[in-house]
């Protein structure tokens, strides 16, 4: 059985989502899927070496700084914070709530004026170098036998199915550096090409045919903006990843006063997705002022670097869609996280397996997430999107 991930290369992985994102580890998450599956991705770091470690090959550092995440809210979101929290800490998740006075407590250089909760993660939150996890998964699955082929995916080949008169998808069509066009046969195909595996769906007619393969897969590039910061005298080593309630978040980076941050934008202000170019005016006007008024000290900040990178967008409820495609039975999905990929990559490469191993989830069940609920219409919102 030939298994192909079909995904996007990157040269050297410059652009490529994973090395781009901040790294952040939580569960503070509204859905049950979405806290499980963060729930293994915070075992799997813990214990990567167990997973990951190659004999004879120094110890994996994912580098992980276990200072939580503080997610705070106004008095419209108090309820459902509460809520959120109750359900976290049902499936095994350590935080706890915090009111104005202890949040200030806790964290003297936070203002609390207008903020009615706190939920701050105690166990099993934090960041991590995500360039390590990627190095990592990919020098054990070539010493399992993996291969990497560096192209371009420009199509897919079919053979009819007897058994049920459906096409199956037999080979895909690439393009390699040097403008040869070869064929990879495969027996399954999972489509993980992160922002822009709606592009791949579509090589495959799914959006385009007017059968079962009508509905397109929902998922696209959104750029966001990473700005790094220095502020001597900003908050020190217990600083969590701290998310306002606007949607603003900052994070240590490193030891000496310096910071990143960022904001996802409204839905009328998504900037253009041609390019990585940051949009300085975006951090002057939409995210500056909210740190100076979360965090005073930020006030007089200064900006030292940026970038950009794709989150891989799901326009339809901004969670992932994982498994097999209703029509093609040997197409598999594992796409359109939203943002919280990378925590949850354990989690998904794990599930997949169990599919193609097993025939069903072993351990979580994510059928909510499968396809089936595209075509459906039934959305499974995530709140918490950052």
């Amino acid at each position: 059985m030939l298994i192909i991930y079909v995904y996007i290369f990157y040269s050297q992985y410059t652009t490529a989502s994973t090395v781009l994102s901040v790294g952040g580890l939580r569960q503070q998450f509204s859905l049950k899927e979405n806290i499980e599956m963060s729930l293994f991705g915070a075992e799997f770091i813990r214990n990567i070496n167990d997973y990951l470690g190659i004999y004879g090959q120094p110890a994996i550092d994912p580098i992980f700084h276990p200072y939580g995440y503080l997610m705070l809210a106004s008095e419209k979101g108090a309820e459902r914070l509460t809520e959120n929290s109750k359900l976290q800490n049902f499936l095994g998740a350590k935080n706890i709530l915090l009111s104005p006075a202890k949040l200030k407590n806790i964290f003297p250089w936070l203002n609390t004026e207008d903020i009615e909760l706190g939920c701050l993660g105690l166990e099993k939150e934090g960041w991590f170098d995500p360039w390590t996890l990627l190095c990592a998964f990919k020098k054990k699955a070539m010493v399992l036998g993996a291969q990497y082929i560096s192209g371009e995916a420009c199509g897919f080949t079919y053979k009819p199915n007897d058994e049920d008169l459906i096409d199956r998808l037999d080979q895909l069509v690439i393009k390699t550096k040097e403008g040869e066009i070869n064929t990879i046969q495969f027996s399954i195909a999972i489509v993980a090409a992160g922002a822009f595996s709606g592009e791949v769906a579509k090589m495959a007619k799914i959006g385009i045919e007017n059968d079962m393969r009508q509905v397109c897969l929902p998922v696209e590039p959104r750029k966001r903006y990473v700005y790094c910061f220095h502020s001597p005298d900003g908050p020190g080593l217990n600083c969590p990843l701290t998310i306002d309630y606007s949607g603003t978040y900052f994070r240590r980076e490193g030891l000496a006063g310096t910071f990143i941050c960022g904001r996802s934008p409204d839905e009328s202000e998504e900037p253009p997705v041609q390019d990585l170019n940051v949009d300085y005016d975006y951090f002057d006007e939409k995210v500056w002022p909210l740190l100076a008024n979360r965090v005073p000290v930020f006030e007089k900040l200064k900006l030292k670097s940026s970038w950009a990178g794709y989150y891989e967008f799901n326009t339809f409820d901004q969670n992932g869609i994982i498994g097999p495609h209703p029509y093609y039975k040997n197409l598999i999905f594992a796409t359109g996280f939203s943002g919280h990929g990378i925590q949850q990559a354990p989690a998904v490469g794990r599930a997949i397996a169990e599919i193609i191993v097993d025939g069903q989830y072993m351990t979580i069940d994510l059928s909510n997430l499968h396809f089936e609920r595209i075509i459906n219409r039934t959305h499974m919102s995530e709140i918490n999107i950052v």
